[in-house]
C-alpha cells in the first residue's frame, strides 16, 4: 500500500533534483506526483498530505487539495531565508472545488 512517506520521498527527489538545477522554486502538482508513483492502491489523500507536510514559510498553495486539477504547490527552493510579511500565510490563486478525489 502506498503511504504518505512514499509520496514524500518521491517529492524530496523532486525538490532536490530542481534545486540541484539552479532553479529558485519549483511547481509541483499532486497528479504528477501520484502519477510518478507506480504502487498500484489509491492514494491520492496520501499524496496531498505529503505536500500539505512538506510546505515551509513562503511556499504558494496555488490550487485547493480539493480542486479537481489536483493540489498545486510552488515550494521555494531557498527555504531556509524566506522571511514573510505578517499575515500572509498561504495564498490561493483558484477558487477551491468541491471535487472530493483528494480531500480529507
Amino acid at each position: 500500500m502506498v503511504s504518505v512517506d512514499h509520496f514524500k520521498q518521491e517529492l524530496t527527489a523532486q525538490i532536490g533534483r530542481a534545486s540541484a538545477s539552479g532553479a529558485k522554486d519549483v511547481l509541483i502538482n499532486s497528479l504528477d506526483l501520484y502519477g510518478s508513483i507506480l504502487l498500484g492502491s489509491c492514494a491520492t489523500e496520501s499524496c496531498c498530505d505529503a505536500m500539505q507536510d512538506a510546505m515551509k514559510a513562503g511556499d504558494i498553495l496555488h490550487i485547493e487539495r480539493t480542486h479537481s486539477a489536483g493540489m498545486t504547490v510552488r515550494y521555494l527552493l531557498s527555504r531556509e531565508s524566506v522571511a514573510l510579511p505578517p499575515k500572509q500565510g498561504k495564498q490561493y490563486v483558484t477558487p477551491p472545488n468541491t471535487d472530493q478525489s483528494c480531500q480529507n
